[in-house]
């Protein structure tokens, strides 16, 4: 199946070599779920992506430009992943942004489905990866085009029973997965990590704290330690592909299924 390209309204589109996305990672992304033609939580998409954008100093486009290139995209029914990128734009060598750079908007539309659809249904495998997360405050919950920690992350295993990879920062504080955000379900509570040092804030991790809370969950973001993940009574990782799954386990640890993450699910989709 064919993958659709826009970039700034015109489909099939180049990009220029010298955009700053390509030399610097310098721009934002999301990654969202195409469901029956239609992009899930795209306006929680679009109010991040604006967000993030803020602030690294990249002007944003109004959301009737973004929901134009969405409809350049020919209004292709059916399912998929749509990518949607925001680069500060063509600019002259060097690390120094131009005052006259013009942001670059991007839409990919890939109609196959993600692999994690595959993932089982009773749980997934996680491993604690050996890559350790730099602090950088300035970039932390920014869901950047820099993902090179990620990278070298999700290099480190190619087993297909694992199905994500635990990060940690340099002082053992669990930040988050590879691709994912985690909550731990203790005590009562459902406590997900900060992320003021390092890491994404995803919008499914956003939602499910905004959703959780309105359910009446007693809800915390804390730091989390290795031993909290394996203490915990119930563990969960979510993304805008996934929705939120159970772990099952991770390492020699094992969980055994429960209600609380179907429930929690069940909140995310609705």
């Amino acid at each position: 199946m064919p993958i659709h390209c826009v970039v700034n309204g015109v489909a099939g589109a180049s990009l220029d070599l010298f955009d700053r996305g390509l030399h610097y990672g310098d721009g934002v992304f999301r990654t969202l779920r195409l469901e029956h033609g239609q992009p899930r939580w795209w306006r929680e998409h679009l109010a991040k992506l604006a967000d993030d954008a803020i602030r690294l100093g990249i002007p944003c486009p109004d959301p009737t430009m973004w929901q134009a290139d969405l409809a350049s995209l020919g209004g292709r029914p059916g399912d998929g992943v749509l990518k949607i990128l925001l680069t500060r734009g063509t600019g002259p060598r060097g690390y120094r942004p131009s005052e006259r750079a013009q942001p670059n908007r991007i839409l990919i539309l890939d109609p196959a489905a993600p692999a994690s659809d595959a993932w089982p249904g009773h749980g997934l495998n996680l491993r604690v990866c050996a890559l350790r997360l730099a602090a950088q405050p300035a970039l932390a919950g920014i869901k950047h085009l820099n993902r090179l920690e990620n990278v070298l992350a999700r290099a480190e295993w190619d087993d297909p029973e694992i199905h994500e990879g635990l990060l940690l920062d340099a002082a053992g504080h669990v930040v988050s997965g590879v691709m994912s955000n985690l909550f731990v379900w203790r005590s009562g509570e459902l406590r997900t990590p900060r992320l003021d040092q390092s890491g994404v804030a995803g919008v499914a991790r956003t939602r499910l704290l905004r959703l959780a809370a309105a359910a009446g969950f007693s809800v915390r973001e804390t730091e989390i330690s290795l031993a909290d993940v394996l203490a915990a009574e119930e563990l969960m990782v979510c993304n805008s592909l996934i929705g939120l799954r159970r772990v099952a386990r991770l390492g020699d640890r094992v969980w055994p299924e429960s209600v609380v993450s179907a429930r929690l699910a069940g909140l995310l989709d609705a």
